[in-house]
């Protein structure tokens, strides 16, 4: 499945289905019934850029502590993933920013 995030003050954002299934749950959206199809609203967004930023912080911040962990135990710290929720995020954010300055929705699915 591929989800289409379109809105009128943003070109569309296609991703993945795990990816945007992600990015759904971070924000609140990622019960049965909203994954399928959604809408955000402009006051949701500002939540929305928050709990994905705090998602990335928390994200980097456990890399940050495997790679301290593995080095003090004198190990090869883990690979870092190629791609992290830093990047599969921001088009979503930005999407997002542009969205709620315009005060216009964010629909998917339909």
């Amino acid at each position: 499945m591929i989800y289409k995030f379109k809105s009128k003050a943003a070109g569309d954002l296609i991703m993945l289905q795990p990816n945007g299934a992600s990015i759904l749950k971070i924000i609140g959206k990622g019960d049965a019934s909203q994954l399928q199809q959604g809408i955000l609203q402009p006051e949701e967004m500002a939540p929305a850029i928050a709990a994905l930023q705090a998602a990335v912080a928390l994200e980097e911040s456990a890399r940050a502590e495997q790679v301290a962990l593995a080095r003090e135990q004198g190990q090869v710290p883990p690979p870092a993933p190629a791609v992290g929720l830093r990047q599969r995020s921001l088009p979503f954010i930005q999407m997002a920013q542009r969205c709620l300055d315009a005060k216009k929705e964010i629909v998917w699915g339909v």
